[in-house]
């Protein structure tokens, strides 16, 4: 963690972070980020390949951003996460530097470091902020949880062996444990 204390820091102390310092800023206080391993970084990349290749060849007009990449969940100054990988449709919140505001799909590929915060404050904040779909990507567990926070439905929690449907892309599924072939 890079400072945790009873000052509240804002967007303003986010962009002045050192350069190559990755950080996340939930409700005024940093949350430093480990470099991810081997596996993690396999299927990120993976993943954004594959929903990369359906938008490209549907035609969508939706953005498909890796990490890093700055996400300003509630345009409040206060939030700033780095998801593994964002999904944005609606480009108004589009700026050079970051979304300002929930995009509509969110995937975070659990590390050993982010587990806690991938699980739980994540959760709650994705869905707090309008986030559409959000999964959770974890390799140790092999098995992938998927939030659809729209139809506001319990969590489903897939085996990496199993096709997912992407709620968002109706047309799209995808399996994890395939992508790691």
């Amino acid at each position: 963690m890079i400072q945790h204390d009873q000052k509240i820091y804002t967007a303003e102390d986010y962009w002045k972070l050192p350069e190559g310092e990755r950080a996340e800023l939930i409700d005024g206080q940093f949350y430093d980020m480990a470099p991810p391993g081997f596996v993690h970084q396999k299927l990120v990349s993976e993943l954004h390949n594959r929903l990369m290749n359906h938008v490209k060849a549907n035609g969508g007009g939706c953005e498909v951003i890796p990490a890093p990449f700055a996400v300003n969940l509630n345009a409040d100054d206060r939030k700033w996460v780095e998801p593994d990988i964002s999904v944005i449709c609606d480009k108004e919140k589009l700026s050079e530097r970051s979304c300002e505001g929930a995009p509509d799909f969110v995937i975070e590929v659990v590390s050993p470091s982010s587990r806690k915060m991938d699980y739980t404050m994540k959760t709650s904040l994705y869905s707090e902020a309008g986030v559409r779909e959000y999964w959770i990507v974890d390799s140790l567990k092999r098995r992938t949880t998927v939030y659809r926070f729209e139809e506001d439905v319990a969590p489903i929690v897939f085996p990496f062996e199993a096709d997912i449907v992407v709620g968002i892309y109706k047309n799209l599924d995808i399996n994890v444990g395939k992508l790691l072939e």
